[in-house]
This record gives C-alpha cells, structure tokens and sequence, in this order.
C-alpha cells in the first residue's frame, strides 16, 4: 500500500536532526504498525501537490506552524485537494494542522482559541466511537501542539473524542476520514524538547508543568492506538 504525505509544514531546524520531519515521524509511526507500507512526500507548502488522486492508496496531511485562515494560495488548493479526495471516498488521514484543514474544506470553521495553548500530553475521553473503532479505549493520550481548534464541526462529520480543552479532538468523517488535533506521531522526547524550545512562546507556566509531566516515569501516549486507527481507515478501500 502507498501512503501519500501532504506535507504542511516542517520541523523546527534545531530539532529536525535528532527527530527528522514530520514525515519522517508519520513514516516511523505507520510502519512500526505496518513495515510493508511504501510512502511518497507531497511538500504541498510549496505548491507541489500529487498529478492525480490516483497516485497513492491513502492520504495523511502533517501539521503545521501555519493557520488555516491564513488562506494561503496552496492551503486553497488543498482544501479543493481535500473535498476531491472525500467525494471520491479516498481515505484521508489529518494530524492537527491536517485536522483543521480538513475541517474547514468540509465546511467547518477553524480559530486561534481563546483558551490558549494546548502542549504536553492531553487526554480525550471517546464519545461515539464508530464500528470500526468499537474497540478503542475510553480515554486516548496524545501529544499536543496547538493554539487553534475547530470550533464548528463540518455536517458531515462526527466527533468521536474530546476533552474540556478541546471538544472537537478526535473527528471521523463516515468511513473515509479520520482526524487527530493532537500529535500520534510526536513521541514524549519530541514533545518535550518541542515544549522546551518554544518556551516564552509558550507561557512559561504552561510550558513547565507541561515539561515536569513530560519528563516524568508515567509519560506515555496511545500512539500505538492511534496508528491502528489510522490504518483502519486509510486501508478501508483495499477492503472494499
């Protein structure tokens, strides 16, 4: 199976060494599920976007630094991307910035919130999980990196994971989409020197207890969970 990488954004320079891109992460964190997937990298940030949406079996968008209502000149083009690819029930995964935009082609709305900034490991209770999903556990664990959310969910979607923080966390679109506004692919160390160079950005209160929970025995995500179920999803037409 291929995987096509719609590549949004990239890693911090001073980070990208010790962890790769946000590619690289999406790479190592499918395969560690599934070593026989293949995997091609769509920089669309720079205008270089896939000749057909027949060139790979699944879609995953990366996060980003960006914000969706930037409405940048490739951000429009991907959202037309995006609303092909649903209509022509292609499986599409999102990861945060992936979540939102996709959100907003389907007709949802997108803002920088007004309860600030979401870092460290965040907890989102399941709330109508789908069939294929029936298995999952009661509270999912993620990595988060993110000021915006979706704040009005697209009519054809479902939240099926939310926490207090952020309500709309975890949206499934029929049996074609899955979205995450937090990270799978970002692992605890990531996350913490993540945390730790965007300190000052990040207000320093929440940026250090989010580093004391980080670097302490019980950090952990649900990653593993969250791979299976974006394999689900980005399998389902092979299944079909």
């Amino acid at each position: 199976m291929r995987i096509g990488i719609l590549e949004t954004g990239r890693t911090p320079p001073d980070l990208i060494g010790a962890y790769g891109s946000y590619a690289d992460m999406i790479r190592g964190l499918l395969t560690s599920a599934d070593p026989g997937l293949e995997f091609v990298v769509y920089p669309v940030l720079e205008d270089q976007f896939p000749d057909s949406i027949d060139a790979c079996d699944g879609w995953v968008i990366t996060g980003s630094r960006h914000g969706v209502y930037e409405n940048l000149p490739w951000m429009l083009r991907l959202q037309d991307l995006l609303r092909t690819l649903v209509a022509e029930r292609r499986p599409v995964v999102g990861i945060c910035f992936g979540h939102q935009i996709l959100a907003q082609a389907l007709g949802g709305r997108v803002e920088k919130s007004a309860k600030g900034w979401g870092v460290g490991i965040h907890e989102y209770s399941l709330t109508a999980p789908p069939q294929a999903l029936a298995d999952a556990p009661p509270v999912l664990k993620l990595s988060a990196m993110h000021q915006d959310q979706v704040v009005e969910v697209p009519p054809s979607a479902t939240v099926v994971a939310s926490s207090d923080f952020c309500p709309n966390a975890v949206l499934v679109y029929g049996d074609t989409a899955l979205s995450f506004q937090g990270h799978p692919e970002f692992g605890v160390p990531f996350e913490a020197d993540l945390v730790a160079l965007r300190r000052g950005l990040i207000p320093e209160p929440l940026a250090d207890a989010a580093l004391t929970d980080l670097k302490s025995e019980a950090a952990k995500t649900d990653a593993a969970v969250a791979a299976d179920w974006m394999l689900r999803f980005l399998k389902r037409q092979q299944a079909a």
